[in-house]
């Protein structure tokens, strides 16, 4: 029995170990889009950040976008289905 409750405690701690570390990763997932998109859009990446939109996981990107004729950044959002 005491076996079992061993096991159990186990199986617990690498299901929260898991837990703790799957985010992190998907994060640096959108991270990593977020530089793409914002290289393409000619900005600064300002936020990556994982969402569920529409029962889909998606990268929500803000870059910030030089103003024209020394005006203020435009703050852009975008979003990019993860994958």
């Amino acid at each position: 029995m005491e076996k079992l409750g061993n096991m159990i405690r186990l199986t617990m701690f690498a299901l929260c170990a898991s837990a703790v570390f799957a985010a992190p990763v998907a994060a640096a997932d959108c991270y990593s889009v977020g530089q793409r998109v914002a290289a393409q859009n000619g900005g600064t990446l300002a936020k990556a950040s994982e969402a569920n939109r529409g029962g889909q996981a998606v990268c929500v990107i803000v870059v910030l976008v030089p103003g024209k004729g020394g005006e203020r950044p435009r703050r852009t959002e975008i979003v990019v289905p993860k994958g």
